[in-house]
């Protein structure tokens, strides 16, 4: 097999390259070569089923295709009541309808409810959404929630082993109980996946009834102090931090193949330890107080109005700071073994 044979096997599908550019999505982009108004090195195409190369000349409507924009990110505060999709049979309104026009053409990171607010990741680039979106990369998603009801703390202490409900198996996840209010309860929950409706079916489980739903944060990207229906652009530097050797393979048009990760004391949904022999009984009646009934509430506390708390980061923290890595602590490790 020669050069160029293995060039045009290694070459982009002409939808594809058509949809990077920004032209267009990759199924319009499709009907536009089918309508026979792109041409590659001077001949018309009707047929998506074509590779071209970085060194081909493309043309649409007689203009040549821009070359396409690197990987951009921006974090977008979605309100209720929008829908996370281009068009919407219903005719309800979009978040699409209600960006800034001077946004260039982008793709929504994954899809909210529409009566759920808060971050939604938007970008560009096709291959940085879907490899935002794969469950391998193991990003934590929280979420803040209000919901109506008295949880069920046993079950809660289940969800953190992960259940399956109407034959979906849910991981493991973190649920934080804030407060109690009235009727009402405040919690925090984190988790790993972004299955359809899964908070509102994990706390269903617990016998919460969600009437207000807030995401925080989509792995090392906060919300902040965005304001309702604001976006503002991840500094590239920034992006390219977080994406680490993944990002030549996005900023070429490549999606990196992500291996699961190992599991970390850490992991929401690990499993648990197995009690040595005879602590069964010890095991049963170790279960602190905090996680079988909620804290006592002060008159000031029950007192407080029904807003959410805050969604400011740290102190001192961007909203897209990661944790402390790992040689940090190597550094120390080094320094205690030369004493």
């Amino acid at each position: 097999m020669n050069n160029k044979t293995n060039q045009a096997i290694k070459g982009d599908r002409i939808a594809k390259v058509l949809a990077r550019s920004g032209l267009s999505s990759r199924r319009e982009a499709e009907t536009i070569i089918q309508a026979g108004r792109v041409t590659v090195n001077g001949k018309t195409i009707n047929s998506p089923a074509l590779n071209v190369l970085p060194s081909d000349r493309i043309t649409v409507d007689g203009k040549e295709l821009a070359q396409p924009d690197p990987p951009r990110l921006w974090r977008y505060y979605k309100p209720r009541g929008l829908v996370t999709t281009e068009r919407d049979p219903q005719g309800r309104a979009t978040i699409f309808s209600k960006l800034p026009d001077n946004l260039p053409r982008v793709l929504s990171v994954g899809r909210l409810d529409i009566n759920t607010e808060g971050l939604l990741l938007l970008t560009n680039d096709g291959g940085l959404k879907r490899y935002l979106e794969l469950p391998e990369t193991g990003w934590l998603r929280r979420y803040r929630v209000r919901a109506y009801g008295r949880p069920d703390q046993r079950k809660l202490l289940e969800l953190k082993k992960g259940i399956t409900l109407e034959d979906v198996h849910y991981r493991g996840v973190d649920v934080d109980v804030e407060r109690q209010q009235g009727g009402n309860v405040w919690l925090t929950i984190s988790l790993r996946e972004g299955k359809n409706r899964e908070v509102k079916k994990l706390l269903s489980y617990v016998g919460l009834e969600v009437n207000r739903l807030i995401r925080l944060s989509f792995g090392p990207f906060q919300l902040g102090n965005l304001e309702t229906g604001a976006v503002e652009e991840v500094p590239r530097r920034v992006l390219r931090q977080q994406l680490g050797s993944t990002w030549s393979d996005i900023a070429e048009g490549r999606v990196p193949q992500v291996k699961p990760k190992t599991r970390s004391k850490q992991t929401a949904d690990r499993p648990e330890k197995k009690p040595a022999r005879g602590q069964n009984k010890l095991v049963s009646k170790s279960v602190s107080k905090s996680d079988t009934s909620f804290k006592a509430k002060s008159h000031k506390e029950k007192s407080q109005s029904d807003k959410p708390p805050k969604n400011l980061p740290e102190k001192n923290v961007t909203p897209w700071k990661m944790s402390e890595t790992k040689t940090t602590s190597k550094k120390k490790m080094l320094k205690l073994k030369k004493k």
